[in-house]
């Protein structure tokens, strides 16, 4: 029992400092996915949206330190507490998330892998079961440096994820693992390979039966009763298709669609916003002049948002900004980048360069 409670100690520990390491590459992007939770239609706590990010930062630094702490043996019942709590916190909420579809990624591992809600959940319940042999073998469980060294690397485990925290919150994610990291051209992106599996549907037909609705497959209209009164009819997804890696990019301007004329730029610099008003005003502060240097250079200058027409004036005339934004889906602009503003420059829809704000002044201009 000794080994076997040492290899789950491993196994759990080393598990839990990738994971923690791989969101806190980029913790912007998994407050995202701490948003869709706290959204109304999952847990209903929109109260604590506008505190996403903190969350994010301080579960996914939580999460590496305990995993240092499970290695070392530090402050073991308060690291086996801690373990035990936040495993059934999650088990319970991927088992929510797959069993009423909420929340179809669970955010586990970044963008780095995918896992399917019920495959979140399969992963936290192995989890689960390798903490609790820890837990009722903890007499098992002993420190391997001295305790003075033990703490040393807890805290310095400490420091280091405050500074990696900072740095990608000011910069950008050290790995992307998005599907609009640099070199990936986006028209390639969308493309679907031929034979690839399409997505099979199910259509269902809804009936007012006896005052309450009710739905019926294709395959179930001779059971509806012929006083129902029909409501409305739906597709449902029954096995989804291959998807491919980019499929929701779309450039539109006062109705039209750019978006082939776009991709076809051989020069193209496109500064993202998914929400002006949740934009950096130094950031965008920055634009305008970067924009015009562009301009001379023979870039093409556009913006991209997902803001309504008089949310984009207003920031134009704050900012003094000459170029025009483009609509482009809130969820793709978030997936592209992570800052807000964010610069990202293109050639025929390849991606060459991409960077924060605050380091608009290191973009390499042709």
């Amino acid at each position: 029992m000794k080994i076997i409670t040492n290899i789950c100690r491993v196994l759990v520990g080393v598990l839990f400092i990738i994971s923690g390491l791989i969101k806190l590459n980029d913790p912007v992007g998994f407050s995202f996915k701490l948003q869709e939770y706290f959204n109304a239609e999952v847990l209903n706590l929109e109260f604590l949206i506008p505190y996403a990010l903190a969350f994010a930062v301080f579960v996914v630094i939580f999460e590496v330190v305990l995993g240092i702490m499970l290695l070392v043996g530090y402050k073991k019942k308060f690291t086996l507490w801690s373990l035990l709590l936040m495993i059934v916190f999650f088990t319970f909420l991927t088992f929510y998330s797959a069993y009423f579809n909420k929340v179809t990624d669970c955010g586990c591992f970044g963008d780095a892998l995918k896992l399917t809600p019920w495959e979140s959940f399969t992963k936290d319940v192995v989890l689960l079961v390798l903490i609790l042999v820890i837990f009722f073998n903890q007499k098992y469980v002993k420190r391997v440096f001295s305790k003075f060294a033990a703490g040393l690397t807890v805290y310095s485990g400490l420091a280091l994820c405050g500074l990696l925290a900072y740095y990608v919150l000011m910069h950008l994610p050290i790995i992307d693992f998005r599907a609009y990291k640099i070199g990936t051209n986006i028209r390639k992106g969308m493309e679907v390979p031929p034979g690839a599996p399409k997505s099979v549907y199910e259509i269902v037909f809804i009936y007012k039966v006896n005052g309450a609705e009710k739905e019926f497959t294709d395959k179930e209209l001779d059971k509806i009763p012929a006083d129902a009164e029909y409501v409305d009819r739906k597709d449902k997804l029954v096995k989804e298709g291959y998807v491919p890696p980019i499929h929701d990019f779309t450039l539109e301007l006062d109705g039209a669609n750019y978006t082939e004329e776009l991709l076809n730029e051989p020069k193209l610099v496109m500064f993202i916003s998914y929400d002006l008003e949740k934009a950096s005003d130094k950031g965008l502060g920055k634009l305008e002049a970067f924009a015009r240097e562009a301009q001379l250079k023979g870039y093409k200058v556009i913006g991209a948002t997902a803001s309504p027409a008089d949310i984009i004036a207003q920031k134009k005339k704050q900012h003094g900004l000459s170029f025009n934004y483009y609509f482009c889906d809130a969820t793709t602009l978030k997936t592209i980048e992570r800052a807000n503003p964010s610069i990202v420059i293109l050639e025929k829809g390849t991606i060459k360069q991409k960077a924060h704000w605050n380091d608009i002044e290191h973009v390499e201009l042709k």
